[in-house]
């Protein structure tokens, strides 16, 4: 049995709502899921709860937003059971902030182009706490000038390929500081989707920083990538994680929850490592 550990709802950028979610990893046969709304943790104690009712073990979750810039890339990280989840709100607020800034940018760049209102992708983005890319599509799809949300047009708007884009960049933390949050939350910090974002570079210099794990089984990781993460992750002493990165009909391909997961025993892995760690720095303690 596997777990889907990466899985978001409308509070962030999915299209579907805590409890949907949790009926359908129900349906699926999904015994474990993590809430990992983006730089927000407001659904996690719902979701225990649902989750109870539902039979569905839901650990809480949050993906936070950094910005590297010393490679110019966005680059998530993962935390995991924080002990002390409220030392994040302030960090999860400089951020939605940050998002909102960058996306109010980028759809009165779009307004002076077609004709949508910014009135109308705050409509499309009811319950979220930041309007995202696909809230923004979903505007334009409304107004028939788009038929999809990753269309054509998506990539032109938003690919830094495109010399047409409308890309605004979110004033976000470096990873590291991210790293250094989730642990003073007392939580666990895993990389995520790093072929989503090429961030292997990155991921390299994040493990002498502490990173605890990183995102093996991910749609958007080839064969040959999750074994080249799983030798890493076995020669570092680090979690191996997996999920869909669930975002509902937001989702870049058609992947249902559980698709691609982590395996049950990583999921043990993953909820004893903080006793596994606390052991591991006592008995350093005895030795001195």
């Amino acid at each position: 049995m596997i777990g889907d550990l990466h899985c978001h709802t409308k509070l962030s950028d999915s299209s579907m709502g805590i409890d949907d979610l949790i009926v359908l990893a129900q349906k699926r046969g999904i015994d474990t899921i993590a809430i990992t709304d983006r730089d927000c943790q407001a659904g996690t104690v719902r979701g225990k709860i649902i989750g109870a009712r539902k039979g569905v073990n839901v650990i809480p979750g949050v993906e936070i937003s950094s910005y590297d810039s010393k490679r110019k890339a966005y680059a998530e990280i993962i935390c995991y059971l924080a002990d002390s989840p409220d030392r994040l709100e302030g960090l999860c607020h400089r951020n939605i902030a940050a998002r909102k800034r960058a996306s109010q940018m980028m759809t009165l760049q779009i307004a002076r182009r077609y004709p949508i209102s910014p009135e109308l992708v705050t409509k499309c983005a009811t319950g979220s706490t930041a309007v995202f890319e696909q809230h923004i599509m979903h505007a334009l799809c409304e107004c028939g000038l788009a038929d999809k949300i990753y269309g054509d047009l998506y990539y032109e708007l938003f690919s830094e390929e495109s010399e047409n884009n409308v890309l605004v960049t979110a004033n976000y933390p470096e990873p590291s500081e991210i790293v250094d949050a989730i642990h003073e939350a007392g939580g666990i910090a895993v990389l995520a989707h790093p072929a989503s974002r090429n961030s292997f570079e990155l991921l390299d210099e994040l493990i002498p920083s502490g990173i605890d794990g990183v995102e093996v089984w991910h749609p958007d990781n080839s064969e040959e990538i999750r074994k080249k993460l799983l030798k890493l992750v076995k020669d570092n002493g680090l979690l191996a994680i997996g999920g869909t990165e669930f975002k509902g009909m937001y989702s870049k391909q058609a992947m249902c929850v559980g698709d691609v997961g982590t395996p049950e025993a990583n999921i043990k892995a993953l909820l004893g490592y903080k006793t596994k760690i606390k052991k591991k720095k006592t008995a350093e303690n005895n030795k001195k």
